[in-house]
């Protein structure tokens, strides 16, 4: 008769199912995080941090790991599941985080803060903190949003368009040195190939989308969906029509915009004006 399998009782979230499988390597060893810490280089905490699920640190250090105990690949692999795990959203974003996950195409319009795949952690950090998130869900939320980064990074990511009002890049952080540092993530990222940044300056007047974050997916099955959102909810569209009658007022908001090349002088002029005031 075939043995048994074994049911090992742990959790089956990714984020904490890493943070236990690190904890339950490091006690079978007998080792204490300060003894850990030494071995690999890196400070205590973080190893606290780690086992505790406040923070997944980075693939450097479950390479690390999965060298230190022996479990080749392991480690990194529940890193990734746990990076890319849409439980960790809050609920209502969850079926469209799956989804953006599984897009071949990706188009964005952005009303006031940039696209949240071109948010750099310091962005994040800062807006997540004026709707009252702290502490250790801040750090959750803030890996959150740097492994969705990850969707337009590697050899073979998705197209990505976005048009961004000209409010995106004159509503800045109150930390300047963050704020530079989002500027320039922008202009990077609109040279990789796969990324298209379009600016709709104001002087572009009134339109159909001026109050409304709109993002749509191509699927692989050759469906679009849609996603609108405000400060206050969020909603993913799936019914025909009404992507349709989005994708309408999309393309018309696209006309209004600034080429690419234009976009791109647009948004450097405004990092030069940011390069002229003082840090805080």
């Amino acid at each position: 008769m075939p043995s048994r399998r074994v049911i090992t009782g742990r959790s089956q979230e990714p984020r904490r199912r890493f943070a236990e499988e690190l904890r339950l390597l490091r006690q079978e060893r007998g080792e204490s995080l300060r003894q850990l810490a030494e071995a690999l280089g890196w400070d205590a905490s973080l190893f606290g941090k780690l086992e505790s699920g406040a923070t997944l640190g980075s693939p450097e250090v479950a390479q690390a790991l999965d060298q230190h105990y022996g479990t080749p690949g392991l480690l990194l692999a529940l890193w990734e599941l746990a990076v890319g795990d849409p439980t960790q959203f809050k609920e209502q974003y969850r079926r469209y985080m799956t989804l953006e996950s599984e897009a071949v195409s990706l188009w964005h319009y952005a009303v006031s803060a940039p696209p949240g795949l071109l948010q750099t952690d310091g962005y994040v950090r800062e807006a997540l903190a004026v709707g009252w998130i702290k502490s250790q869900e801040l750090d959750q939320q803030i890996e959150a949003r740097a492994g969705r980064r990850k969707l337009l990074e590697g050899d073979d990511p998705p197209p990505f368009r976005a048009i961004l009002s000209e409010a995106v890049l004159r509503t800045g952080l109150r930390d300047v040195r963050a704020w530079r540092e989002q500027l320039e993530f922008l202009v990077a990222a609109a040279e990789r190939p796969r990324i298209t940044l379009q600016v709709v300056p104001f002087r572009a007047g009134l339109h159909s989308l001026m109050n409304t974050v709109v993002k749509f997916l191509r699927l692989t099955d050759g469906r679009t969906v849609a996603y609108t959102e405000n400060d206050v909810r969020g909603e993913l569209i799936e019914e025909t029509s009404q992507v349709e009658e989005l994708q309408r007022a999309y393309d018309a908001v696209r006309d209004l915009a600034l080429s690419p090349a234009e976009s791109r002088t647009f948004t450097l002029r405004m990092l030069e004006e940011v390069l002229c005031e003082p840090s805080t």
